[in-house]
C-alpha cells in the first residue's frame, strides 16, 4: 500500500509512523545477508552460530529496531479470544463491514482472516478527494496489515487477522494501539 500524508498522522498517534517506513522505499533489505542469518540459525538454541561465537536477538534489539518501547506486562492467551474483546459483544464480520464499508468476498474470507491481496487491491491507492471519514478507512486498513504482515505476522505471511480491530476502531484514541502493542512485544 501506497503511505499517504493524510493517514501519516493517524500512524504517528499510534507510534507507527516509523515502522510503516520500513519498506522497500525507505528501507532496502539485504537479502545475502538474511540467508546468511537464516543458515547460521539455530531453532534448538534460539541462537546464531556465527564464526566469532554465538549470539541471539534480544528484546531490547527488537525494541531498538523498531524504535517501540517494551514496557508493561505480557500479553498471552489463546488468539481466538479476542472476540470478547469485540464492542459489545458485536460479531467481528459486522463490525469490519461497519469500519471498512463493505465485506470482502467470500474467497477471501478464512475464519477471522482476510487475504492480504483484498486489503491491497481494495486500499492501494486513496483517491486525492477522499473524506475524512475516507481516509479513515485507509489509515485502519494501513496499520491492520502494518500491525499483521510487519510486526505480528503468521506464517502464512498472507493473510490479515481480525483480531486487531478493537485497536483500529478508534482512531482518535490509537495511543491505547500504542500501549496494547508494547504489551505484545
Amino acid at each position: 500500500m501506497i503511505l499517504h500524508d493524510r493517514i501519516m498522522p493517524y500512524l504517528d498517534s499510534a507510534g507507527l509512523l516509523h515502522v510503516a517506513r520500513l519498506n522497500d522505499y525507505w528501507f532496502k533489505l539485504d537479502e545475502p545477508l538474511i540467508s546468511a542469518f537464516v543458515e547460521r540459525w539455530r531453532p534448538e538454541t534460539h541462537t546464531f552460530h556465527m564464526p566469532f561465537g554465538e549470539c541471539t536477538v534480544t528484546l531490547q534489539d527488537v525494541a531498538y529496531q523498531f524504535g517501540l518501547p517494551v514496557d508493561g506486562f505480557p500479553v498471552s492467551g489463546c488468539l481466538s479470544d479476542f472476540e470478547q474483546l469485540m464492542e459489545g459483544g458485536k460479531p467481528a464480520w459486522q463490525w469490519f463491514e461497519e469500519l471498512f464499508g463493505e465485506l470482502p468476498p467470500e474467497d477471501c474470507i478464512d475464519e477471522f482472516t482476510v487475504s492480504y491481496g483484498w486489503f491491497q487491491n481494495r486500499l492501494r491507492v486513496m483517491p486525492n478527494d477522499a473524506t475524512d471519514s475516507m481516509v479513515q478507512v485507509y489509515a485502519r486498513g494501513y496499520i491492520m496489515m502494518l500491525l499483521s504482515m510487519m510486526l505480528f505476522g503468521d506464517k502464512s505471511g498472507a493473510r490479515v487477522h481480525l483480531r486487531w480491530l478493537p485497536y483500529v476502531a478508534d482512531l482518535d484514541g490509537l495511543e491505547k494501539l500504542f500501549k496494547h502493542i508494547n504489551r505484545f512485544m
